[in-house]
């Protein structure tokens, strides 16, 4: 159904509408900027909600991992007629949906496979603009016993001490370790310092019995490990 730029969303149809439509026939039924409709309540003077969100996804290349990238001042900066208030919530709806996949393994998870861990650090790592280095504390059933981000960093590196490591290790009386990282840059091939610091980790964890089962590099949608590449 064609709708004229002059009408506003209160003139559309009422199935059309982003909101009587999600309550009529369910959440699925809206597009991406149909929800961004939503979240931001209403439109300009000129435009509607649903043309906002549609030229929104547009500066992000109509992916939503892109658009989760955006800060508040980007969001305004990008689009006439998202102020703060409707920035600030496009951002918060999208960090509540990244948090919503962060969901932490239970203790009772055991690690058999890099991609268990992959899927586990994906919501946390894949829409980093900046690397950030992580740690599976493991018991003797390879079963997890909680997770630490070790470092934080920059767009290519991130500085790694493995002192924090272990002192994490020791903590929880972990018997393995698994090490994970992301690359923002889009390649997930690893680096002569991302070997280095897995040799550095693997050779200390040595004198403390405790083992080193792979390290997993993140860059997108897609991971290396390297004791699938055996690496390690």
């Amino acid at each position: 159904m064609l709708q004229s730029k002059n009408l506003s969303i209160k003139q559309w149809s009422e199935e059309d509408r982003p909101r009587e439509k999600l309550l009529q026939k369910g959440i699925f039924s809206l597009t991406d900027a149909e929800l961004i409709a939503v979240i931001i309540g209403s439109g300009t003077r000129n435009e509607t909600a649903v043309e906002l969100g549609k030229k929104l996804l547009l500066q992000a290349h109509n992916d939503l991992n892109e658009l989760s990238k955006f800060t508040v001042k980007e969001l305004t900066k990008e689009v006439k007629g998202i102020g703060d208030a409707k920035a600030i919530s496009i951002v918060a709806a999208l960090e509540l949906g990244r948090r919503r996949k962060n969901t932490s393994p239970s203790v009772q998870s055991s690690i058999q496979s890099s991609q268990q861990v992959a899927e586990f650090f994906y919501p946390i790592l894949s829409d980093l603009s900046h690397e950030e280095f992580w740690i599976l504390l493991l018991n003797r059933g390879n079963k997890v016993v909680s997770k630490m981000k070790v470092s934080s960093g920059g767009i290519s590196q991130t500085v790694v001490d493995c002192r924090i490591v272990f002192k994490y290790a020791i903590q929880y009386s972990a018997s393995a370790l698994v090490l994970c990282h992301n690359h923002p840059s889009g390649t997930n091939a690893p680096s002569k310092e991302d070997k280095m610091i897995t040799d550095k980790i693997r050779e200390g964890a040595k004198l403390f019995d405790i083992a080193v089962l792979d390290h997993i590099i993140i860059s997108g949608e897609s991971y290396f490990s390297f004791a699938d590449q055996n690496l390690l």
